[in-house]
Order: C-alpha cells, then sequence, then structure tokens
C-alpha cells in the first residue's frame, strides 16, 4: 500500500504547511507517486490527491506537488530529507515518524466475480485449497495474505502479481483485479482500496468482501492509516488533526467514492 500493501504496503503520499520564501504565502507542499492510483497520480486523479485539496482549502494553504515514486526507505527519503513535511497514507502504528489521527480504517477483501459458482467468507474456508489464488508481491515480499497462505500451507494454487509492475507501466496494481475478471484467477485477496476501486472499472460485476478473521495470530489484515510528521513537528501534526476532525464528512465521502472499504475505527 504507498505502502501499497499493509504489512509493508500499500501508498506514499506526503503533505506539508510552510512558508514561500519571497510572496509570503504559505503552503501546503505534498510528495505524492505519480503513477499509484487510487491513491494518487501526477493527473491527481487519486483519493489523497483529493483529501489533500480539502485539507489545503481547510487550512487555507495553497497545494504544491513534488512527486515521488514509492520505494524501500520511504521516511527516511521524504520526511528525513526534507523533501516533505506530512506524508499520508501510512500506518498509524508507523514508528519513525509522528502519526496524526487516522482518517480511515480498512481491510483486505476477496475479489471475485458474481458469478463465480461459489462464495468466500473466511480465510479458514477450505475451498482456498482448491482456487487458484491472485495475492500481489512487492519484489522479494509477500503480502499478508500470503504470508498466511503460506503458513497454512496454501502454495501451488498462489499467484503472484507484482504491485510496482515495470517502470512505466499504467496502474500496476490493477493486473491482479483484471486477472480475476478474465478468469485468469477464480480470487484476490488485495488491500481494499485496491480491490475496492479497479473492481469498479472492470467490465462485469465483481463481489468485494473483507476477509475474515481481520487478524491470524500476530498478522493483522486490517490497519488504520494516518498521516505522518517529522517526530518533532507537533504543530503541524495538531493542525493536521484539526483539519481532519473538520473536514472528516467530506473525506469519507471521496473515501466512498473511490470504493474504499471502510471499517469502524479502533
Amino acid at each position: 500500500m504507498k505502502w501499497r500493501v499493509l504489512g509493508a504496503l500499500l501508498a506514499c503520499q506526503v503533505l506539508a504547511t510552510a512558508a514561500t520564501a519571497q510572496s509570503g504565502e504559505s503552503v501546503l507542499r505534498v510528495c505524492a507517486d505519480p503513477n499509484n492510483l487510487p491513491f494518487s497520480n501526477r493527473s491527481e486523479q487519486g483519493f489523497e490527491n483529493k483529501i489533500a485539496s480539502v485539507l489545503s482549502h481547510s487550512l487555507g494553504v495553497t497545494l504544491s506537488y513534488t512527486w515521488w515514486l514509492e520505494r524501500d526507505h520511504l521516511v527516511r527519503n521524504t520526511l528525513g530529507a526534507n523533501r516533505c513535511d506530512l506524508l499520508l497514507g501510512v500506518p498509524a502504528a508507523i514508528e519513525d515518524a509522528l502519526p496524526t489521527r487516522p482518517y480511515y480504517t480498512s481491510t483486505y477483501v476477496f475479489v471475485y466475480r458474481k458469478d463465480s459458482p461459489f462464495k468466500m467468507e473466511s480465510l479458514d474456508d477450505g475451498i482456498l485449497e482448491r482456487l487458484r489464488i491472485g495475492v500481489h508481491v512487492m519484489g522479494d515480499d509477500l503480502a499478508p495474505p500470503a504470508a498466511f497462505l503460506a503458513h497454512r500451507g496454501i502454495r501451488q494454487n498462489v499467484m503472484g502479481y507484482s504491485l510496482f509492475g515495470a517502470y512505466g507501466d499504467q496502474n500496476p496494481p490493477a493486473r491482479l483485479i483484471e486477472a480475476v475478471e478474465k478468469n485468469d484467477v477464480d480470487v484476490a485477496i488485495v488491500w481494499g482500496p485496491l480491490g475496492g476501486y479497479f473492481a469498479q472499472h472492470q467490465p462485469i460485476p465483481l463481489q468485494i468482501v473483507p476477509v475474515q478473521p481481520d487478524h491470524y495470530g500476530p498478522i493483522p489484515f486490517k490497519y488504520s492509516m494516518s498521516m505522518a510528521v517529522r517526530k518533532n513537528d507537533t504543530a503541524l501534526r495538531d493542525r493536521i488533526d484539526s483539519s481532519l476532525a473538520s473536514q472528516a464528512n467530506e473525506i469519507g465521502a471521496i473515501l466512498k467514492q473511490f470504493g474504499v472499504p471502510q471499517q469502524t475505527l479502533p
């Protein structure tokens, strides 16, 4: 997840408030991945682009972007390098930065065709041993569902799809959801914002079902997402927290529009 898949995921975005040198105008600087829908892209079509715009208006500042590919050492290369002052789309439990209040909680989901002859409800369902299962992989790292399946001894019928894709590929996470639509896999187990968004853009109806249970031993499948500032920047954190609270309804509407499966905040 941008920290594209949680466990390591899924999504890398950055928001910041700073004073512009000559004009004296306040600017909300954002570092965001230029090719990371549904989170962000260079055309500012992602839901975190939309949320950044809501926050900038709420704070009365101008929004500007620095485009930064999401890869390893996210905090070090953004907050730590002073390229950005506030990250979007990070786990609320992030340890190397100061998180804001969570602005959504989501979960991994099953994605399968609505015309499939089966229904999925639980990761403990025995049918998983007989289905072709698609999961996202991040280099040599496995997303949490893949680690769980391996723990259960389910390996031969698991197919990995790159979360990042080759450089220049458009919307690489969509390949897994497209594989479901094309019947290349029977079911995908994917981070909710990815599954919910790309399922909306397939030519046939797809079913989205939150995985149960929401954790397996130490492996969580449900995550609260926050923004984050440098550890000593409590003033900016407090400003963003205030804006997140006042704009909660509008932010929630954006998440719903993008098909983000939302769970109850802990």
